[in-house]
């Protein structure tokens, strides 16, 4: 804390400085003035926090100095030490706001207690001040975030009617001379089959794009842009009350419409929007679920438009499925006809998306398709997320798939993944019975070894066996048999083994026909080799 002492007398103002141990009580005095003009031009440089002043000096009395003081520091703490007991004087320090008055002559003791009192009193009003400071400074800081909280629960209808007052008044969203509100929900479209630039993890990124253009683009109009809880952009739009609805829809229907063009210009990729209906702030909620509504009708009409809230009532009609169209599924994948499978799925929903009138119908067909697809997979005891692998994650938010091409693109997918499926684990299976063969080739060459044999203990039928091993190894069992037998006696002779030992351990008890099918085979004889 710093401290300025003005006195006119010398002996004593040396004394002030000098004599009492400020420094121990952390006060550091800064300053020293022999009257008070002085004072101000030391004052302007050093700004002291506390200042122990005479009254009666040359020049410029301590009254006036003090008055001085206090109109451009008014946060200095000034104690007068007076030779005068007159009440005069003390009234007018009151009033001037001097914060002790001592009378002369002050011992040192009470000079210092008046100082160390002033002194705590300018330490609180800092902590108070610094403290109010930063809390003013954290809730301008955490005030856009509050208010987009406020805007998401309102919208989410988490208010009642005084609570949304409340609240709008306090963070100061200047809703009062608005009467008449417009929701408009927006998203980025998905990403065409061709991009490169984004992966489908990039999609958070790209729809919080979507959102700073939306704020950049509608600055300065009357409209709030924050994110709802599924982390679309949502557009507030307020008018005033003596506004005509149809200025608002108007109003939205060109700054939606322009939002998407700058959206595409600035990523290269379109985005879309939902648009409710103007209403009073008791129904912002419904306006909201009307955008988010029709934004859902992309299912029909396609990406890169601003899509009205049309309150079309479709008559209760249960969807007339194809009674042909599952067994005909079902068949092809059977018989491993994808080009088949695909153009079954191109007729299903080429009609489903002909006679749809909205997107209800849409998702009932594609929740009919998922229907059929988990039960030919779970028919063969197959895992659907396995199968289907990333496509299962859309089975279990079909509401993501969005567009028909989303919708079209991932039935037929979710289709050539089974038939894939399907024959990756007819190679599986047919690798570990080729497996099972070799294996027991191996332990049997000293047995009688036939396909009959085999066919037996695996349980399968010997022809289709014959057929597989010729397909996945390339030759006839009977050869295979014959090359490790000849292999297998060969490595035997090399170890010194008798002709009669190397024969009977690869199957043959005729010594003489074993010798010939070896020189069939190697072009020498058994005891040649030897």
């Amino acid at each position: 804390m710093n401290l300025m002492i003005v006195e006119d007398e010398i002996r004593i103002l040396n004394s002030l400085a000098y004599n009492i141990p400020w420094e121990r009580h952390d006060i550091e005095v800064v300053g020293l003035a022999a009257n008070g003009v002085e004072a101000l031009a030391v004052m302007k440089r050093r700004k002291p926090d506390l200042l122990l002043l005479d009254i009666e000096m040359p020049e410029m009395n301590g009254l006036t100095l003090a008055e001085t003081v206090l109109r451009q520091e008014p946060q200095t703490r000034i104690i007068i030490l007076s030779g005068h007991d007159d009440f005069a004087f003390a009234q007018r320090a009151v009033e001037l706001g001097v914060t002790k008055y001592l009378l002369k002559p002050a011992g040192d003791d009470e000079i210092l207690s008046a100082v160390l009192a002033a002194a705590e009193e300018v330490r609180r009003e800092l902590t108070e001040r610094h403290n109010v400071s930063e809390l003013q400074r954290m809730w301008h800081r955490r005030l856009p975030q509050l208010q987009e909280d406020f805007l998401r629960g309102w919208v989410m209808e988490r208010y009642a009617e005084w609570e949304r007052h409340m609240h709008a008044e306090e963070l100061k969203l200047g809703l009062k001379e608005y009467g008449r509100f417009a929701v408009a929900v927006c998203e980025m479209d998905p990403l065409p089959a061709e991009a490169s630039r984004f992966l489908a993890s990039d999609a958070p990124l790209l729809q919080f794009s979507l959102e700073c253009i939306a704020k950049e683009f509608l600055q300065g109009e009357a409209c709030r842009v924050f994110n709802d809880v599924n982390g679309s952009t949502v557009l507030l739009f307020m008018e005033r009350p003596d506004v005509p609805d149809a200025e608002l829809t108007k109003r939205i229907n060109v700054l939606v419409s322009r939002l998407l063009g700058v959206v595409k210009q600035c990523l290269k990729l379109t985005a879309s929007a939902g648009l409710g209906t103007v209403c009073g702030a008791a129904d912002v909620t419904k306006s909201y679920r009307q955008a988010r509504r029709a934004l859902q009708e992309r299912a029909i009409y396609g990406n890169e438009i601003a899509i009205p809230y049309l309150d079309v009532k479709s008559g209760e009609h249960s969807i007339a499925f194809d009674p042909d169209f599952e067994r005909r599924l079902e068949m092809a994948v059977q018989t491993d006809e994808s080009a088949r499978i695909q153009l079954l799925i191109d007729e299903y929903f080429g009609n489903a998306f002909t006679i749809a009138d909205s997107s209800e119908p849409v998702y009932e067909h594609l929740l009919y398709v998922s229907s059929v697809f988990i039960r030919i997979i779970q028919s063969r005891g197959w895992s659907i997320q396995k199968v289907l692998e990333s496509d299962y994650a859309f089975f279990l938010s079909l509401d993501s798939l969005v567009t028909k091409e989303q919708i079209w693109e991932w039935a037929k997918r979710a289709a050539a993944r089974i038939v894939t499926y399907k024959e990756q684990e007819r190679k599986s299976s047919s690798n570990r019975l080729i497996k099972s063969m070799l294996e027991m080739v191996e332990r049997m060459l000293a047995e009688d070894l036939s396909l009959h044999t085999l066919a037996e203990r695996l349980y399968v039928n010997p022809s289709y066996l014959s057929r597989l091993f010729k397909k996945e190894t390339g030759e006839a069992f009977s050869n295979y048999v014959l090359k490790r037998r000849m292999e297998r006696a060969k490595e035997l002779l090399q170890q010194d083994a008798r002709v009669y030992d190397a024969a009977s351990a690869v199957g043959y008890r005729d010594v003489s026909y074993f010798a010939k099918v070896f020189r069939g085979y190697w072009g020498v004889a058994p005891s040649e080799w030897k």
